[in-house]
Order: structure tokens, then C-alpha cells, then sequence
């Protein structure tokens, strides 16, 4: 019997956690989604206009061969596509307010942060892919004229910076955006869970 009171004082003496404050964490919340919500914007923009240069050196350069235009269709469909998607993911993000419904909002970064788990799983896999289906096209009249060494120095210089952005920044930045995702989920979890 000692035993139990004993372990009965101790489960009594374990600290009740911390009321949330509701403004606070909305706060908190806005501004998280504000700063996913504008790098998301930035990256969009950027690769809007980075689509639209490469869409005008197709149109303002005469190239001879039909393999090179061929690389520039698929690199800007592969651009145009995966602005789409990021579109979506921007129009999803933002699509509820906070304050208005708190499960809905909390089911909308839930379905964002799915969403932007597929990106960066398969999709980003196939992106690359492409991307390098269309360089390597494009690079069979640009370097044609080229030295070997150039051609050797810029084939790998485009592979290394591809596998690198591949397999150590996009790890990096998926896992930043998730953990930053998980935790405004969880503290708009722990806010629900106390109002129940």
C-alpha cells in the first residue's frame, strides 16, 4: 500500500501542461504561414520569370536542330508545370483564416503538408528528370561547337549541381518546411485539444 501512495504522489506532483494562449498562437500561426506563404510567392515569381526568358531565347535564337527546340519545350513544360503546382500549393495555404474555423484551417495545412510531401517526394524525382532529359537535348547543338574539355566541364559542372540540389538541398529544405509545418499543426492541436 505504501508503494501506491507513493506513486500516487508522484502522479499528482507531474506538471499540468501549459494553457495555450489563443492569441499567441495565432499569432504565432499567421506568421508562420506568412513566411511559407511569401517564400512560396518568391519561388513562383522566380520560376514564372526564369520560364519566360528561356521561352524568349527560344523565340529571339534560330537554332539548327529540331533536338534543341525539342530540350527547350520540355524544360519549359516541366517549368510551367511545376509552377502549377506550386500555384495550387500557395492557393491551398492560403485559402482558410485562422480565426475563422480552426478545424478547417488545421484540415487545409494538413492537406498543404501532404501536398508538399508528394512534391518532394516522387514528382521532385521526375522534375529533375525531365529538367535533365531537356539540358541534355538542348546541350546537343549549344556545345556542339565546343571544345571536349568545354563540353566535359559544363555536362558535368549541370550533372553535379542537378545530383547536388537533388540529394542534399532538397532533403534539407523539405525537412525545414516540414518541421515548421509540424510544429504550427501542433500547436493548433494542443489549442483545439484544450477547448474540448
Amino acid at each position: 500500500m505504501k508503494d501506491f501512495d507513493q506513486l500516487l504522489s508522484v502522479w499528482q506532483k507531474q506538471p499540468v501542461p501549459a494553457q495555450l494562449s489563443v492569441d499567441n498562437v495565432l499569432k504565432q500561426v499567421k506568421k508562420g504561414i506568412g513566411n511559407i506563404s511569401r517564400k512560396l510567392m518568391l519561388n513562383i515569381i522566380s520560376m514564372a520569370l526564369s520560364a519566360a526568358v528561356i521561352f524568349a531565347g527560344m523565340l529571339f535564337f534560330a537554332f539548327r536542330y529540331w533536338t534543341t527546340y525539342t530540350g527547350i519545350l520540355i524544360i519549359l513544360s516541366t517549368m510551367v508545370i511545376y509552377t502549377y503546382i506550386m500555384v495550387r500549393d500557395y492557393r491551398l495555404l492560403n485559402k482558410h483564416d485562422a480565426t475563422m474555423s480552426p478545424a478547417a484551417y488545421l484540415q487545409s495545412l494538413k492537406e498543404y503538408q501532404r501536398a508538399r510531401s508528394t512534391l518532394f517526394g516522387w514528382m521532385y524525382y521526375l522534375y529533375v528528370l525531365l529538367l535533365s532529359i531537356g539540358l541534355g537535348l538542348y546541350f546537343f547543338e549549344v556545345l556542339s561547337y565546343a571544345s571536349l574539355k568545354f563540353r566535359l566541364l559544363a555536362c558535368g559542372l549541370t550533372a553535379a549541381w542537378l545530383l547536388f540540389c537533388t540529394f542534399y538541398l532538397k532533403d534539407r529544405i523539405f525537412k525545414n518546411e516540414q518541421n515548421k509545418l509540424d510544429q504550427l499543426i501542433n500547436r493548433l492541436i494542443r489549442l483545439q485539444n484544450q477547448f474540448e
